[in-house]
């Protein structure tokens, strides 16, 4: 697993926990400039100006665009209230990529959202302007760098998209850097200048993140992707435990919900099976290269997806990578560093 000690870059953090809770708000993203140096035992990404990326994108395994008309007979529940939601819009298209609305909890326990199913093809996209021509039903990309327009484009495709954010750090870059008081900022986020911990126990914290997730839901939306959450588990400069980090993690899943919008857990293997029962799916870096996909496969048997990202810097063999993953429902891509538009698919 990765830890703080080694910067990743400068969009996904380093691995190590995603969590779980219903009650309350959050959110967050990464920003620019890449670091001189991106590896990390867990495989985590941020977005920035230097590794290289694939320099062409491989044909072959994509599936069409997702949510085109149907019906979905599925009932199912999120968050902390028990919303059950009977037909609706089904995606369709993608590798196994039916999406089937779900009954969100929350506030008022009614609330409809979108779910992604096993095998789901998807795009992540945080650098540069978003390549809208690639064949794949979900796009995560950046929640502040895209505007509600880019939103509604990739909708009109028939995609669904996810709004990437860091619900765990301070970026001095952010439009609502400001916000932040003192007393929420802790340590400097090692090789990330402008970068800092938070504590995720504040409320004056968890009522700026619940702010970006009423951006992400403004903006249309239809996910959230929150980046470093394993905030607990770095040298932050506040005496976190886990369990403020999965307290956290269920914040945010139950506020999310609440707003409509689904929730992944990112990275964090070790957690996986106390944080499914509350998120939608998972985001892994790296796991096949360093051996631990296997440890998330708790939400692939729980129908939902594992968006499995691996990265060209690491020689890993992605063939490898699709021969295991796809049989299993996982969803292999092959992303550079920088995470721009460049993308292969399994074959």
């Amino acid at each position: 697993m990765s830890d703080f000690r080694v910067p990743c870059s400068r969009y996904t953090c380093p691995a190590s926990v995603m969590m779980v809770l219903a009650a309350m708000l959050g959110c967050s993203s990464k920003g620019v400039g890449a670091p001189d140096a991106a590896a990390g035992s867990a495989g985590t990404e941020r977005a920035g100006s230097g590794q290289g990326g694939i320099s062409s994108m491989a044909a072959g395994g994509t599936a069409g665009p997702s949510e085109q008309a149907g019906a979905s007979p599925g009932t199912s529940t999120g968050g902390s209230g028990a919303g059950a939601a009977s037909g609706g819009p089904a995606g369709r298209g993608g590798e196994g990529g039916d999406a089937m609305p779900a009954g969100a909890a929350g506030a008022s326990g009614t609330e409809m959202y979108w779910k992604p199913s096993p095998g789901t093809n998807w795009q992540w996209q945080l650098t540069g302007t978003i390549d809208q021509t690639v064949n794949a039903s979900v796009y995560d990309i950046d929640g502040f760098d895209n505007d509600e327009g880019v939103v509604k484009a990739l909708h009109a495709q028939g995609r669904k998209v996810i709004c990437y954010l860091s619900v765990g750090s301070f970026e001095d870059w952010r439009p609502d850097a400001k916000s932040f008081p003192a007393a929420v900022l802790g340590n400097e986020y090692p090789g990330w200048p402008g970068e800092r911990f938070v504590d995720i126990r504040a409320e004056a914290l968890r009522m700026i993140m619940a702010q970006r997730l009423d951006l992400c839901q403004q903006k249309g939306f239809d996910g959230i992707e929150p980046d470093n959450m394993d905030v607990y588990a770095a040298k932050s400069g506040f005496p976190l435990t886990e369990k403020d980090g999965i307290d956290y993690a269920n914040w945010l899943a139950g506020e999310a919900h609440a707003r409509g919008l689904n929730i992944g857990q990112k990275n964090a293997p070790e957690l996986a099976k106390q944080l499914e029962p509350s998120f939608d799916w998972v985001l892994t870096e790296d796991c096949f290269d360093q051996g631990w996909c296997a440890d998330v496969s708790v939400y692939v048997d729980h129908q939902k997806p594992v968006f499995m990202s691996e990265y060209t810097d690491t020689g890993v063999d992605f063939g490898a990578a699709c021969s295991w993953g796809k049989p299993k429902k996982y969803s292999p891509i092959l992303k550079g560093r920088d995470l721009d538009a460049p993308v292969q698919f399994c074959p």
